[in-house]
């Protein structure tokens, strides 16, 4: 997900626009909170108007919307402000429609925002992988350890979502009053959060208050960071959570990425080795996932392109190696 950094931006700031891509309904808004101009995936904040009607459909990219206030009905059931859905590529949701009107963010993953009209799922649609959550009244708070090194006592999570490949998550947040972490810390994922309520400082970029959302790519120190009455937040990461403290507050984004690449030297030093083969020709495959396309950023496959590693080795000439799922690797070939 390339996007920008964003951080601090106040979605209050902001007026509303009205959603006027081809397949959407009349009566939806949105705030632009952050876009990949490469793909059109995006972050929003939307809004439904009263009497809002949707019919069945679905989307070509993974959709997610949580609810901030109002509530939404699909088919015969209402959900209300803290529900949340994670929506696969091709599956078809049923007509929905908000009588009084919702607010919420809404997330699409790997392209545009788009809506089919179809009561049907595509045929190659992952519905088991459909999540369905009242976030705010269906789970319990835990401890943020579900990564380790973990954050300050004091911060708690709801995890909504963990992709089962790349440990992308979406999950809700909260701080205590007089939360506070002293440290510094920055990550090798890009993360986002949306403050539902409550206000935090950050030493870098200051208040972010209700409202207050930011995009952070790899390796971007922040913190300390404090919140004197707490936090109610949404975060998304686009890869697994891992936190590199430390407490340099002029390291660079460069120097960052240097010293996490030296600890997996040091940590995982033969898998170091086999990644910065001599040749270059050592490719990752996961024979559990071999879908999985590790030429592109986002790993997701393009048509064509899903058995091939493309890519070259610094001398301006791009070649492709088929993907073997037996042992003794891939024929080369220039294209």
């Amino acid at each position: 997900m390339a996007r920008p950094h964003i951080e601090p931006f106040v979605d209050r700031d902001v007026d509303f626009k009205r959603m006027t891509l081809p397949g959407f309904p009349k009566g939806m808004k949105y705030k632009m909170l952050s876009l990949d101009t490469d793909t059109g995936a995006c972050s929003m904040t939307v809004r439904f108007e009263s009497g809002y009607r949707q019919p069945p459909g679905m989307s070509y990219s993974e959709m997610e919307l949580f609810i901030l206030s109002g509530s939404v009905q699909y088919g015969d059931k209402v959900y209300g402000k803290g529900n949340y859905f994670f929506v696969p590529a091709g599956v078809s949701m049923p007509a929905m429609s908000s009588p009084r009107g919702a607010e919420g963010l809404m997330f699409y993953n790997y392209g545009e925002p788009s809506f089919l009209e179809s009561d049907e799922d595509h045929p190659r649609a992952l519905r088991d992988q459909l999540i369905m959550v009242d976030a705010y009244e269906g789970l319990q708070w835990k401890v943020a350890n579900f990564v380790n090194p973990s954050v300050a006592p004091g911060c708690m999570v709801k995890m909504l979502r963990s992709d089962p490949q790349t440990h992308a998550h979406s999950l809700l947040y909260c701080m205590t009053p007089n939360y506070w972490q002293d440290n510094i810390s920055y990550h090798d994922c890009a993360e986002e959060s949306y403050h539902i309520w409550g206000t935090s400082s950050m030493m870098q970029f200051g208040n972010l208050p209700t409202g207050g959302y930011f995009w952070r790519p790899a390796w971007i120190n922040h913190g300390a960071f404090a919140s004197e009455l707490g936090v109610l937040g949404f975060g998304r990461t686009d890869s697994i959570l891992h936190n590199y403290f430390h407490f340099n507050p002029w390291s660079t984004p460069g120097e960052n990425r240097e010293r996490s690449a030296a600890q997996l030297r040091r940590n995982k030093p033969n898998l170091y080795k086999w990644i910065r083969s001599p040749d270059g020709h050592n490719h990752p495959h996961d024979f559990e996932f071999p879908a999985y396309d590790y030429a592109n950023e986002d790993g997701q496959a393009g048509a064509g392109t899903a058995d091939l590693y493309v890519h070259d080795h610094g001398d301006g000439e791009a070649h492709a190696h088929e993907r073997s799922s037996r042992k003794g690797g891939a024929k080369g070939r220039r294209r």
